[in-house]
């Protein structure tokens, strides 16, 4: 989405990540002026897609862009609004479906209800708007919400990394020597 707005163009967003800079605009942007269905409500499950989400936000770039007379590539003079709309949007979605996750588990006995924990990580986990509609989930079904702190919630790379570390400081799974491996190219 970012991408599709040319916020590298914008003035406030330049040097900003994607998410980052939607995050941005959204904060001080209208999450009413534009509203998308939320993607899978026809599906009882806990899966996540964004694809459709994504579809329905191109169709309304391209309605504002022709309302505005302006061409792709140049910033809407709603940009804040699309932001804002569009990160709800994709926390809406989030919070549905974790907690159809959570109460999954708990039906389930798959987590024990008073030791719940809630761990999201990645870059979704930097954007303090997911976060803390999340922390407010987590509050409001008595589970605990561990996130890592933002600056290591770039992306999936660096959670591999920091992964590998902390199995490397406990000794598990880690080879000494690549001796015997095998390796394929694809």
């Amino acid at each position: 989405v970012a991408r599709r707005l040319s916020l590298r163009k914008h003035p406030e967003c330049h040097s900003m990540a994607g998410g980052k800079a939607i995050e941005h605009l959204a904060q001080t942007g209208n999450q009413q002026l534009l509203t998308f269905p939320l993607p899978m409500q026809q599906y009882r499950n806990c899966d996540f897609s964004f694809s459709g989400l994504q579809n329905l936000v191109n169709n309304a770039i391209v309605q504002k862009e022709k309302e505005e007379g302006i061409q792709e590539g140049e910033i809407l003079s709603c940009v804040k609004d699309v932001a804002a709309a569009v990160q709800h949007a994709v926390a809406v979605h989030i919070i549905q479906r974790t907690y159809r996750a959570m109460l999954f588990c708990i039906k389930n006995s798959i987590l024990l209800a008073k030791n719940a924990t809630l761990v999201v990580s990645g870059g979704v986990a930097s954007n303090q708007y997911i976060r803390r509609a999340l922390q407010n989930l987590a509050d409001a079904n008595g589970f605990a919400l561990l996130c890592p702190p933002p600056r290591l919630c770039t992306d999936n790379g660096v959670m591999i990394a920091w992964n590998g570390i902390e199995r490397l400081r406990a000794g598990l799974g880690v080879l000494h020597s690549p001796a015997g491996i095998r390796y394929e190219p694809r």
